[in-house]
């Protein structure tokens, strides 16, 4: 039973949080392109879909941790210090992206009108009645950001993917 539940917990976290990695990682300079070409329903499109991406594999992500629980258990390590430090960093790693990613992503949706098609750079705070030029810089702005938050999601996920392999202190850690 173990085998069959590290299995599935592995092909979770590849099906689920990969996706999540990559759409996200894209997501910045898909909405800085978009912003810089007002009125193109391909670059708004491009980050709809991106957004869509991490919201949908962020619900089916909640697999991968109760999968790694049921795996724990079953394997009796839910005490070593490698699987805390490795739960501690997921927990982290989904408000990272629920408070952080995902809120940002969509600020920056509906500022470049892909949400509902009916927002203006106005309504998400990233224009300040100068024009494009000024929207754009604070578009800019805004996608740094959610990029590092987009990075520190990214390194929280890596580094729980080496916590997993190597398990220090285990007997079949490397």
């Amino acid at each position: 039973m173990t085998k069959f539940l590290l299995s599935l917990h592995v092909l979770a976290a590849i099906i689920a949080v990969g996706p999540i990695t990559v759409a996200a990682s894209m997501f910045p300079p898909s909405a800085r392109k978009a912003l810089a070409e007002p009125g193109s329903e391909r670059a708004v499109s491009a980050v709809r879909l991106l957004h869509r991406i991490c919201r949908v594999y962020g619900g089916v992500g909640i697999a991968v941790p109760v999968l790694g629980f049921a795996t724990a258990m079953s394997m009796g390590v839910l005490k070593d210090a490698w699987l805390i430090v490795s739960m501690l960093l997921t927990a982290l790693a989904a408000m990272v992206l629920l408070a952080l990613v995902l809120p940002r992503q969509e600020e920056i949706l509906e500022g470049i009108g892909g949400e509902d098609g009916s927002g203006t750079a106005d309504e998400a705070g990233t224009d300040d009645g100068a024009g494009a030029g000024t929207r754009t810089a604070v578009g800019v702005k805004a996608t740094a950001q959610l990029a590092m938050f987009t990075g520190v999601f990214n390194l929280l996920w890596a580094t729980v993917t080496i916590l997993m392999i190597v398990r220090p202190g285990s007997t079949t850690g490397a």
